[in-house]
């Protein structure tokens, strides 16, 4: 399948830390003309790279249409945080949506954080990949109840996790903040871009064909086969794959819009501190696992592979390039660690996650990512409320072996029909004002 000269068109990448230390990507063609394949993937992130590698290992024809490079969008711009677990999701809960299904995906998403470490080992992959672990520490005593039900619940499925009381909390943080918590082993971090593009070298080395530069403006199935055009060529499949998540709608409103609406597209805001010395960061989470804990306004951290502290917040006015984000984070990391002295931060950049309308209004539901049947062999998937480094992988993994015809009963994919939010654009320009509220729950002890 030839592919075109590759296009002189730049690509604008934020100034992230990741952006500055990972390997360069692949040299790719833009789209032009008309080609075919048996499954044609839209967006060349973790699920979509995931996705075509596995098709590949399977000997099954794949070509990937990316709107900008792999790893441009959400893959390439989160903390990098690999964690087996989604956002207030416990497994019961998941049961208790899809049933038989909810099962599969729970078994999915136990395992995903270490199956994303094999696959780097596997194709020795320059990701910074350090699996360390992953902690959530609680913020009030009252919080070891949420500690104590997810280990439970964790455990009677097989997951490698274990409870921490106050005093062995922190050993492991370096810090008396929290309250004890949980933590599970598979878990750790990666240097997210560096993996994406990882991944894109493994792919291509498969026999995969990608194309950047070439946002896909419509998708429509007829005649037995699926039909992707962008403004300069085609791809025609047997199969479609739908992997753009919260950047659906970013490059084109028309691409599938009952996907674009259907989660709130919100900045996430991540910051590297300059390298911190080696006596301090012995004493900062010292053995590197990666962070996230149970406030609502989340406090997260984990360290890079050049002694660097990454972090983040939110902010409903973060100012341009997160100025006014700066000072609040760097105070919140000198009450955490006083060890740490002054911070100042040599990277600052954001992203779009996925966060489903339940997850943003209604705090205390569960947000449940959504799986979709497209229609003859299409399928999709969005809403990560911020974890998807980990199952994205997997996911992408399950929605190759779909595209080939195994059957749903086996695979990991609680399907729903898709829900478009009414008011999205309105919604998502609100958004960011949910943070009073997340600061008032978080505030209050159950």
């Amino acid at each position: 399948m030839p592919q075109s000269s590759t296009s002189t068109a730049p690509v604008s990448w934020p100034p992230s830390l990741w952006a500055a230390t990972a390997p360069p990507g692949p040299a790719l063609p833009a789209l032009e003309g008309p080609v075919s394949t048996d499954v044609v993937i839209i967006g060349a992130g973790f699920t979509g790279l995931s996705t075509a590698i596995h098709l590949r290992e399977m000997g099954v024809e794949v070509t990937v249409v990316e709107a900008a490079e792999p790893g441009w969008g959400a893959s390439g711009r989160n903390n990098g945080q690999v964690i087996p677990t989604l956002s207030g999701h416990d497994p019961s809960a998941m049961v208790a949506r899809h049933g038989e299904a909810g099962e599969r995906f729970n078994a999915v998403l136990r395992d995903s954080a270490h199956y994303l470490f094999d696959v780097v080992r596997k194709y020795s992959i320059p990701a910074e990949a350090e699996q360390a672990g992953w902690v959530q520490p609680v913020h009030s005593p009252g919080r070891m109840k949420i500690a104590e039900k997810r280990v439970k619940e964790w455990s009677a499925i097989g997951a490698p996790v274990e409870l921490l009381d106050r005093a062995a909390m922190s050993r492991m943080l370096g810090s008396d903040a929290w309250f004890g918590g949980f933590w599970n082993r598979t878990g750790g971090h990666i240097n997210p871009l560096a993996l994406a593009r990882g991944l894109a070298e493994v792919a291509l080395r498969l026999g995969a064909v990608i194309y950047a530069r070439s946002p896909a403006a419509s998708m429509a199935y007829a005649n037995d086969r699926w039909v992707v055009k962008t403004a300069a060529g085609s791809v025609t499949a047997r199969a479609l794959v739908l992997a753009t998540n919260a950047y659906t709608g970013e490059f084109e409103a028309g691409l599938a819009p009952e996907i674009a609406q259907e989660v709130i597209p919100v900045l996430s805001w991540q910051m590297a501190t300059r390298p911190i010395s080696d006596n301090i960061a012995k004493t900062i989470i010292p053995d590197r696992q990666a962070m996230s804990d149970t406030h609502r306004e989340l406090y997260f951290a984990r360290w890079d592979a050049r002694n660097r502290l990454v972090t983040g917040g939110a902010a409903m006015l973060p100012g341009p390039g997160g100025a006014n984000l700066r000072p609040q984070v760097a105070e919140r990391l000198k009450r955490l660690w006083p060890q740490i002295g002054d911070v100042e931060f040599d990277f600052v950049w954001s992203g779009y996650v996925g966060m489903t309308p339940d997850s943003v209004f209604k705090p205390q539901v569960p947000g449940f990512p959504r799986i979709h049947r497209l229609g003859p062999n299409g399928f999709a998937w969005t809403g990560c409320n911020g974890r998807a480094v980990a199952l994205s992988v997997s996911l992408g993994r399950e929605l190759a072996r779909a595209t080939q015809a195994v059957s749903l009963d086996k695979l990991g994919l609680p399907l729903s029909e898709p829900k478009p939010q009414p008011f999205q654009p309105l919604i998502r320009r609100i958004a960011p004002f949910a943070l009073p509220l997340y600061r008032h729950l978080d505030a209050k002890e159950i």
